[in-house]
């Protein structure tokens, strides 16, 4: 019989990837509440989201085989709740928060590989006392204990930036503050991470020089596998904002064994057991160190169509196996392209979009390039700043995933496929 398997903000772009999954005959998945539901409102709607979720599965006639999710934040962190409620295996909710708490996984990481994290502290943004309270040098990051997307994230520069941003961050820290306390009351927290909760930041020194990548893996049994290197490329005035993630990375081998290495002590210390993971690092090829960016406890969704077009077969596979309690069997290098790319199109100020490709366009562009997506974000009439979760420099207007044989012929044909695909974006000129 076909598994039941619930997916957690299934949207008809990720269900087509499911269903042409090898073996995918031998599942039956089930959406448990939409995307737009989940991630699209004014709210995160947490508590809202469990009860439908508790009362969709326990009402389900047949068995419930698993219950899985690749959307960020609040799907990774609801859905070590949601299995334990219904009696599946799974990782337990507090070495989920120990991995996507940024202030707590820095804590621990600080334990383990203190050598690749840079120096950190915890800030609350509310406190009228708090950049003189701040001993980090000039320049750091700051940002919410949880976010997504490097929202409310800021490079501070000086004094003045602190300030501005501090402004920012108190006027909107709710959407995501609110609903991740409600997820923290769940977990047994010891004393000194319940008082940093969802209303607080972390400020970091400054580890973005060189060059950006992601590991893809999975913790099964104890142990820690990684399957796939992603190289993350930024654009922008400060380098800031993501422009393409390429697969496989160009990184030296060498180099990816020591992030392997670190990754495995940095899982290990969290207790996070099977389950899928994915994983950030920088590094500075002149000084040949290595820093630890974040962890997330999930596959990322960006990469899947990466994996098929290289490997042959989306890594949604590795998240499926690990839910059904088995060892992930996922191939290497059986797919039709030797490198692949999702690229993200970016404004890097706001406007007002006039019109976007029609779906003639979008067909060219597929037909041209065999094997490539093209996701819009915007629609017409709209402003880019109503956009919600961006970064905080850059608005992501569209995706367009693509293979081809060598990274040379890879750029070309990007180019090209932007050619085809016109936009019409007013610039709004900014009132400062």
């Amino acid at each position: 019989m076909a598994k039941n398997i619930f997916v957690a903000g299934l949207d008809e772009f990720h269900l087509r990837q499911l269903t042409s999954l090898r073996h995918s005959e031998r599942y039956q998945f089930h959406p448990l509440m939409s995307y737009e539901e989940i991630k699209c409102g004014e709210t995160l709607p947490i508590r809202e989201f469990l009860e439908f979720a508790h009362q969709a599965l326990i009402s389900f006639e047949g068995k419930v085989d698993a219950v899985v999710g690749f959307w960020d934040f609040p799907v990774s962190t609801v859905l070590p709740i949601i299995r334990k409620d219904v009696g599946l295996e799974g990782p337990t909710l507090e070495s989920v928060l120990k991995c996507e708490h940024k202030y707590w996984s820095r804590l621990l990481q600080a334990q383990v590989v203190p050598e690749h994290i840079p120096r950190f502290a915890k800030i609350d943004p509310f406190d009228d006392n708090v950049i003189e309270q701040c001993d980090l040098p000039y320049p750091f990051w700051l940002k919410p204990v949880k976010s997504v997307l490097s929202h409310l994230g800021f490079l501070i520069e000086n004094r003045d930036a602190f300030k501005a941003s501090l402004a920012v961050i108190r006027e909107n820290i709710e959407r995501y503050a609110d609903p991740f306390n409600v997820i923290l009351n769940r977990a047994d927290l010891p004393p000194e991470i319940r008082e940093v909760d969802g209303y607080h930041c972390i400020a970091e020194g400054i580890i973005s020089k060189g060059r950006q990548c992601t590991l893809e893996g999975y913790v099964y049994a104890g142990e820690v596998h990684v399957y796939g290197t992603i190289d993350s490329i930024r654009g922008g005035r400060l380098q800031t904002s993501f422009t393409r993630y390429q697969y496989p990375s160009t990184l030296p081998q060498h180099v990816i064994d020591r992030m392997t290495e670190a990754t495995q002590k940095t899982l290990i210390c969290t207790g996070y057991d099977n389950a899928p993971f994915n994983i950030e690092f920088y590094w500075d090829e002149e000084a040949d160190t290595i820093s630890l960016l974040e962890i997330n406890t999930r596959i990322s969704k960006s990469h899947c169509p990466l994996f098929k077009m290289v490997d042959g077969e989306y890594h949604h596979a590795v998240m499926i196996d690990i839910a059904l309690g088995r060892r992930p069997d996922f191939p290497f290098k059986m797919g039709p392209f030797e490198v692949a790319a999702k690229f993200m199109l970016r404004r890097y100020e706001d406007g007002y979009v006039k019109s976007v490709p029609n779906q003639e366009a979008i067909a060219k562009v597929k037909q041209t390039f065999p094997g490539t997506e093209v996701v819009i974000s915007v629609r017409e009439d709209m402003h880019l700043s109503d956009l919600r979760d961006q970064d905080s420099y850059s608005y992501e207007i569209a995706d367009i995933f693509m293979g081809a044989a060598s990274e040379n012929e890879l750029l070309l044909n990007y180019q090209i496929a932007l050619s085809m695909l016109p936009f019409n974006i007013e610039c709004i000129e900014s009132s400062e």
